[in-house]
Formats: structure tokens, C-alpha cells, sequence
């Protein structure tokens, strides 16, 4: 009996959550591999490419529970909802939960009934979170949008800076930073101030996304921009083509006006 390989395995659990078609993005196993091979890892890759999966594959190789922080409470309730429907135990705990909710939760967290667990990076200092979670070990720490601890970047947070000092009680665990964008500069910061060693792999695919682009057209006039507005709004594959009669009407009615 041929023992599957850990990309065989990741592969599994991909096409199991997204279909039997589905296949790695560029730049997701050769993160996932790194983080498998022991090595903190660092990933820089667009919006859209599949972030979150790389460590939720990770997670499910790995015997103990995964912690990501992220700052994003309603991307949090998606993709734990996700989860759920695929029977992978996971969980968040953040300040939109009633305390109740939140008391329930962490109760669970300490009788050790979650795989991946999401927090906000407040979470951190929060005594009743670190009791609950101080028994268990920790495989995999996640920062996801981890240009936010670098004060170079678009998007500075300070409770960020608070995530090195978390880790190390946690005993330094492997670790995940992962971002859509950051600099050289940035990316150095995040590995400094994250407190994972120079030796971190870095895993940079880019940021650009070729599904977008920006067009820009020449109009002369309300009612020929609105008329060119209309025209791609009908364009096949708009996702504005199932609203164009009520679009036409609109145009009809801003021309008269006009």
C-alpha cells in the first residue's frame, strides 16, 4: 500500500473543500512544503490567490491546533463558516461574539474541540483567552495581512506589535506571515518584528492580478458616457449584464434630463 506524500495529502483535502478539479496556485505548495519542512514562512501573494488555504492545509497535517490572527472580523466568520461545512472543526473568538457566546467558546478551546482557531490580535492580551489555550499545543501561529505590524506599510496596526511577544509564550511556534503586499522593506519587518528567525523562507509570487485591468474611454457629453456605460453594462460576462433593463431605463430617463 503506497503511502500518499504530504503534497498528495494537501492535494486531497484542496480538491475535497473545492472541488475535484481543483489544483495548487502558483506560489500555495511551495509554502505549504516550507511549513511542513519546519521552516517559518513568509508569503507575499495577491489578493485572491489563495492565502487562507495555506495554512488550513498545513493545519490538517499537523496533530496540535493552528491560531491566526487576523484583523478582519467578518473574513473570519467566512472562512470558519466554510470550515465548519466541511467538518473541520474551527472556530473565532472576537469582540462582535456576546460574552456569553465568547465564555462558550473558550470553555470549548480549553476542552481542547477546535483544529483552527481565529482571534484578532487584541485577543492576545486577553487573560481569560490565553488560560483557555495554554494546555494546547500550538502547531501553526498565522498572521494573516502581516504587513500591518511594519510601520512602513499601508496599513500600520500597533496591536500588531504585541504579536512577537504572544509567540514567544506560545514557545515560538512555526509560524505563517502572510500578505498580499509589502515591500523588501516590509517583509523584512515583518520577520524582524515577528520575531521568526533571518533564515525564514520567502515565498513572493507578486501582487499583480491579471483578472483586473483599467480602461479608460473618451466621452464627450452626460449622455454619451451614459450611453457607453450602458454598452458595458450588456458586455457578456459584466457583472452588471443581469441588471441592464434596469439600467437601460435609468440611462433613458438621465437622458432626457439631460
Amino acid at each position: 500500500m503506497t503511502i500518499p506524500s504530504p503534497k498528495d495529502k494537501a492535494l486531497a483535502h484542496l480538491r475535497t473543500m473545492l472541488g475535484e478539479q481543483a489544483d495548487f496556485r502558483p506560489g500555495q505548495w511551495e509554502a505549504i512544503s516550507s511549513l511542513l519542512s519546519g521552516a517559518h514562512t513568509l508569503a507575499v501573494m495577491p489578493t485572491g490567490a489563495g492565502k487562507s488555504l495555506i495554512f488550513q492545509l498545513t493545519a490538517l497535517q499537523l496533530d496540535g491546533i493552528t491560531l491566526v490572527i487576523s484583523p478582519l472580523i467578518a473574513l473570519m466568520k467566512d472562512q470558519v463558516d466554510s470550515l465548519i461545512l466541511r467538518n473541520i472543526p474551527a472556530i473565532y473568538i472576537n469582540s462582535s461574539l456576546p460574552a456569553t457566546e465568547q465564555a462558550r467558546r473558550l470553555e470549548n478551546l480549553s476542552l481542547g474541540k477546535y483544529k483552527i482557531v481565529y482571534i484578532a490580535p487584541e485577543r492576545l492580551r486577553s487573560v481569560s483567552f490565553l488560560n483557555s489555550i495554554h494546555s494546547h499545543k500550538i502547531s501553526l501561529f498565522a498572521v494573516d495581512e502581516a504587513h500591518c505590524i511594519s510601520e512602513w506599510g499601508h496599513d500600520f496596526r500597533p496591536d500588531y506589535l504585541h504579536i512577537a511577544q504572544a509567540r514567544a509564550v506560545f514557545g515560538n511556534p512555526l509560524t505563517a506571515a502572510l500578505t498580499a503586499t509589502a515591500t523588501p522593506q516590509v517583509q523584512n519587518d515583518i520577520i524582524r518584528l515577528l520575531g521568526m528567525r533571518d533564515s525564514a523562507a520567502r515565498i513572493v509570487t507578486g501582487f499583480n492580478r491579471p483578472n483586473l485591468f483599467l480602461n479608460v474611454r473618451y466621452t464627450n457629453g452626460i449622455p454619451a458616457k451614459l450611453r457607453a456605460l450602458n454598452k458595458i453594462a450588456r458586455m457578456p460576462g459584466s457583472p452588471l449584464e443581469r441588471q441592464w433593463g434596469a439600467i437601460d431605463s435609468s440611462t433613458v430617463w438621465l437622458t432626457m434630463l439631460s
